[in-house]
C-alpha cells in the first residue's frame, strides 16, 4: 500500500509541536539536551524491520542476522544507516521487556561483478 506524503500544512504542525514539547522540557530542565532534539523526515523507501525485545546491548547479534543473513537471503543489500524506533520508555520498563524496532533501508541487490 503506497501511502501519500503529509501535506505541507501537517509537516509545519508537527515541526510546531517537537519545537513546543522541546521547549517545555527545557524549561524544566536546562541541562537536558533539549536542543539536540529535531523532526526528520525519512524517505527511506524499501526496509527489512524487526521488532526486538531486550535489552539494548542484546541488538547487535539481531542487526547482524538482519544484514548478513536475511537481508542478503531475500535478494537485497543495504541502501543506507539503519535505525531505531523505540516504543517503550526505557525509564518505566524492564529492560528484557524493552521494545525496539529496528529498521534497515535497502535495495535489491546488484549482480556480484565477474
Amino acid at each position: 500500500m503506497e501511502l501519500d506524503p503529509p501535506a505541507p500544512r501537517a509537516r509545519v504542525d508537527r515541526a510546531r509541536s517537537v519545537d513546543a514539547a522541546r521547549d517545555q522540557a527545557a524549561a524544566k530542565d536546562p541541562r537536558r539536551r533539549c536542543r539536540d532534539v529535531r523532526l526528520e523526515p525519512l524517505d527511506e523507501g524499501t526496509v527489512v524491520q524487526t521488532l526486538h525485545i531486550g535489552t539494548f546491548d542484546d541488538e547487535a547479534p539481531v542487526l547482524a542476522r538482519v544484514h548478513d543473513e536475511v537481508i542478503p537471503e531475500h535478494g537485497f543489500e543495504m541502501a543506507g544507516k539503519h535505525h531505531e524506533i523505540y516504543l517503550s520508555d526505557f525509564r518505566k520498563v524492564a529492560p528484557e521487556k524493552q521494545r525496539t524496532i529496528l529498521r534497515q533501508p535497502v535495495r535489491p541487490a546488484t549482480a556480484p561483478a565477474d
